[in-house]
């Protein structure tokens, strides 16, 4: 990914929506459900698949129970508090949760946790920086910027493969 100011786009879809990826020379900067983006994407921003091919092959082998971890680089722009809580969502196992709190202490603030939650709802790298892996201290699944029902679909996912009888809208 040439030119560090240019950045590329792809979108594809899946069972949850269509999702948009977009990279620049340092890495993937954004990945969102395109219903949260508010109009359009920047004017800036340029349509090469061919740039994306990579992020796009993960996360299709992710939709389809083939694909654990990414391996892809992440470039996610925010204060360096929000880039700290965000590296400890990419390191979350997959299949596993972890509570806000839990999350809090991880990142050097353990009273912290609505911080870490303010910081988990701006992420700009959905699914790939886990942020659907956090959930209440209680175990309850607590919110989601893109949607509970996204979140209640990606941790079956996780849990029981992309063949299992998960009701999409339970």
């Amino acid at each position: 990914m040439s030119n560090s100011g240019s950045v590329y786009y792809d979108h594809m879809s899946t069972d949850i929506g269509e999702l948009v990826v977009a990279a620049g020379a340092e890495g993937v900067q954004h990945l969102f459900f395109w219903e949260k983006q508010s109009g359009s994407l920047p004017e800036a921003w340029q349509y090469k698949p061919v740039k994306l091919r990579d992020a796009m092959s993960q996360l299709s082998e992710y939709f389809a129970g083939q694909r654990r971890q990414f391996d892809l680089p992440l470039a996610p722009q925010g204060t360096g508090f929000q880039v700290q809580v965000w590296q400890a969502l990419y390191e979350i196992p997959f299949g596993s949760t972890i509570s806000y709190g839990e999350l809090a202490a991880i990142v050097g603030s353990p009273k912290g946790y609505r911080a870490v939650g303010n910081a988990n709802g701006k992420n700009p790298i959905v699914i790939i920086q886990a942020c659907h892996r956090v959930v209440n201290a209680d175990g309850s699944l607590g919110g989601f910027s893109s949607g509970l029902h996204r979140k209640k679909y990606l941790l079956a996912l996780e849990k029981y493969g992309r063949n299992s009888s998960f009701n999409l809208r339970s």
